[in-house]
Parts: C-alpha cells; structure tokens; sequence
C-alpha cells in the first residue's frame, strides 16, 4: 500500500489538533462546570487538563504550520510546562483536600463526559502517534501522550467517581487525583527530554534518527 506523502500526514495532524481544540473547549467547560458543583477536584482537573490539551494542540498547530524541526524545541518545552502544571495543581488540591477531609458530591455528568470522552478520544490519540511518527515530529508524538495521559485520567477520574458513588469512599476522588498528578509530572519530564534530543548535536545532524530508532 502506498504511504502517504508528507503533505498528507501534515494535514492530518492539522486536522487531529483542530478537532482537539474544539472537542476539549467543550468538554473541559462541562467538566468544570459538573467538577465545581460536585466538588470533585479529580473532575476539575480532568477539565484543566482539557484546557491544556487545548493550548498543547495550538503548539502543534504552531509547529506543522511553520518549520517543523526549527520549531520542535519551543513546542516541546511548552506542552512539558503544561503537564507540569496540570500535575502542581491537581497535587496541590488533592493534599489539601485530603488534609481538611473535603467530601466531593456525586457526579453523574462526570462519569457520563468520562465514558464519551474515551470512546471519543482513544481512536484519537493513535491516530495521531501513527501521523507523528510517520512524520518522525517528535512534537506530535508527544501531543499523542498527553492525550494518552487524558485517557488515564479519564479512567482515573471515572473510578474516583464510582467508589464515592457506589460506597461513599470520598477519599477515593483526591487519591485517584493524586494518580493523575504523578502521571502529568511524568509525561512532563519525558517532553522536556524530548526537547533536550531535539536540540543535541546528533539530533541536529540526523532528525529522524531517534523517531526510526522509536519506530523500528
């Protein structure tokens, strides 16, 4: 079967991160929205996580449409300072939740958005690991893992939701928050990596050379 040309991955990915943008404005708008009513902090964070899906995508976006390799370390350094935020965030009110024994509500918009959210957005971030690393952009492949990371989130948020649901665990909800903070710190640290590849010598001298290691 023919590959695609460049041309056409580029498209792609400029599809993929528009469809992010306007999927996560809305569903970070409802999950605050329900996150805020129920007091869940995990759900409140799920839609903070949306917001920075948002502004990871415009990085991607940024990048494919000017020069893809001048721009890879900028974009990098980006999307790691929002998974670094999302992680002091969610960490921050999780341990004072825990500390001052806030109960977060019942939320069945939550565990509805959740459920949609990874029917939605599984089929979503493969496509995009396969176009980025078909483009061996190193920049689109890391926007894969965070919308990875926004699927663990969901699943974490939706068990978080269950149990203070099922058996009025409320600790449940900042514990499974805490899951998520160590998963943003973590995704940060592997972009910040990436953008340190990006920039070396022989990254300069051979871009693709860690994408076909990566695909190889």
């Amino acid at each position: 079967m023919t590959q695609p040309s460049d041309e056409t991955l580029v498209r792609r990915g400029l599809a993929l991160a528009w469809f992010i943008v306007v999927w996560d404005v809305l569903e970070g708008v409802i999950a605050v929205t329900a996150g805020l009513s129920a007091g869940s902090i995990a759900l409140v964070g799920f839609g903070i996580d949306s917001g920075i899906e948002v502004f990871a995508a415009a990085v991607v976006i940024w990048q494919l449409r000017g020069g893809a390799h001048a721009r890879q370390r900028p974009a990098l350094r980006a999307i790691a300072m929002t998974f670094y935020a999302l992680a002091a965030y969610v960490a921050f009110e999780s341990i004072r939740d825990l500390v001052t024994q806030d109960k977060a509500g019942e939320s069945l918009i939550g565990i509805v958005l959740n459920v949609v959210a990874l029917i939605v957005m599984i089929p979503v971030a493969l496509t995009q690991r396969r176009t980025g690393r078909a483009l061996n952009n190193p920049v689109l492949v890391a926007q894969s893992s965070e919308t990875w990371m926004s699927n663990a989130l969901s699943i974490t948020v939706l068990a978080g939701l269950g149990l203070n649901a099922a058996v009025g665990w409320w600790w449940a909800d900042p514990v499974v928050a805490l899951v998520v903070a160590v998963l943003a710190a973590h995704s940060g640290r592997e972009a910040w990596r990436e953008a340190d590849e990006a920039t070396s010598p022989s990254r300069a001298t051979t871009p693709s050379g860690p994408d076909r290691r990566e695909t190889g």
